[in-house]
This record gives structure tokens, sequence and C-alpha cells, in this order.
């Protein structure tokens, strides 16, 4: 009897470890854009062939987004970011589109459009492991308006490996990420780049329900103690070479 309720404990605390273990995986696609008939294909083709195509296939909850109206920097593009659960499922994805008749029926004007009718200019793909102190992802709620919402992107490269290793800890064990917690941020995930153009470089993005509640939580965040105290710390000192930021509004046909 011991020694069963032994194995079952010693069991319990493996299962308890494992699932402390999990973490989860990211995509983030950029369709870049030269003008309004290209915007207007990637939506059709997002909207009609390639989310439903998703769902199909096991990935539920989809997020695609545009900069906001008044950004004149970021240029034209729809960003695509799917959550995952390995790199295995990324790799098992690509086989079922492929396998789905549906999907490559209804997105073959765009997936075979001729040479010279490109309906984008470049498609990045990003991957991304996400953080051990946000292992999953998280889907806020809002009560405003979808066209008011803001979710912000933002991309830290770091000059050397090893400064991008400090600039997690200082998410992670520093308690950068504890502090967006306590300050409601809604971060939808945060994660570190494990292949992409511009690493060593990690990505999250938080969301707001309009941009004044957007303003009013930097605003908080910049002047809150525990980010001074952390901020001071000298270990943390350059690990950050360049920030990437872009303001965005989900479209209509964003899971989210």
């Amino acid at each position: 009897m011991k020694k069963l309720t032994l194995l079952l404990i010693l069991s319990f605390a493996l299962v308890q470890y494992s699932a402390a273990k999990v973490r989860d995986f990211y995509q983030i696609q950029v369709y870049r854009l030269k003008d309004k008939t290209q915007e207007q294909r990637v939506d059709n083709y997002l909207k009609s062939s390639y989310l439903p195509a998703l769902h199909r296939a096991g990935i539920k909850t989809a997020g695609v987004f545009k900069p906001v109206v008044t950004d004149t920097i970021s240029g034209k593009q729809i960003i695509v970011w799917l959550p995952l659960s390995s790199l295995n499922q990324l790799d098992k994805l690509q086989t079922k589109l492929l396998n789905d008749k549906t999907y490559q029926s209804e997105a073959s004007e765009f997936l075979k459009a001729p040479f010279d009718q490109a309906p984008f200019e470049r498609k990045e793909s990003i991957i991304l492991k996400s953080f051990p102190d946000a292992p999953i992802f998280n889907i806020p709620v809002f009560a405003s308006n979808r066209s008011e919402r803001i979710y912000e992107l933002r991309s830290y490269e770091s000059p050397t490996d090893y400064m991008f290793s400090q600039k997690l800890k200082m998410f992670n064990e520093g308690g950068e990420i504890t502090l967006f917690k306590k300050l409601d941020f809604n971060a939808v995930f945060f994660g570190e780049v494990i292949s992409g153009n511009t690493m060593p470089n990690l990505i999250y993005m938080t969301s707001f329900a309009n941009m004044s509640s957007h303003d009013e939580h930097w605003k908080a965040f910049g002047s809150h103690p525990d980010w001074k105290k952390l901020s001071a710390i000298k270990e943390y000192d350059h690990t950050v070479s360049k920030i990437v930021k872009i303001l965005l509004t989900p479209t209509d046909y964003s899971d989210f």
C-alpha cells in the first residue's frame, strides 16, 4: 500500500513537473504590400480561405492585424499571429494545408497568381518560443468596439547573444513580466525569436481597450517604482540596441 501511494505521489509530481515545462511556440507572418489592391487580395485570402483552413487544422485562435491608420512609418502590411503547441505542429500544418482540398480550391487564385500579378510584395515568417514566466498565450477580452482596440507589437533587438540573454533574464527572473501583469497590460504573448531576420531579439504583444488606455498604461509603467528599480540594475544596461514598435488594430475577421 505504501509503495502504491509513493508511486502515485511520484507520478503526480512528474505530471506537474512536465506541465510546468510546457511552453508555447508562435509564428508571426508579415505580408508586405505595395498598394490597396494587394491589401484587398490578402484580406480576402485570409478571411475566406486561410483562417477557415487553420480552424479545420486545429488552430482555433489566430490573430490578424494591421497598423493603425495614423502609422506613416511601418508601411502597408498585414500581420498574422498563430499559436502552436510545438514546432512539430507547424510542420504538420503545412501538410494539412496541402491535403485540404477545400483550401487548395478556394485559395487557388491567390496561391497560383501570375508572376506579374503577385498578391503581395514579400512574406516574412518569424518563429518564437514563449518565455518561461509566460509559457502560454492569453486572449484578452474587452468591452470596447473591435475597431477601437489597440494591440502593440514590440521587438527588442540586442547587440550580442549574451546581452540578449540578459534581457531575457530581465523579463523573467528580473520581474518585468510580473510588472506587466501587475499593471494589467493584457499581454497576448512574450516570445524569444528562434528564427527571424533581426536576431537576437524578442517580441511581445500587449493589448488595450483603446488608445487612451494604451497611453495611460505606459505612463503608469514608466513611473512605477518597480520599473525604476529594475531599470537601474547595471547588469541590464545596454541589453537592447533597437526597439521596433507597431500599434495595430484587429481586422474584422481576426479571431480576437
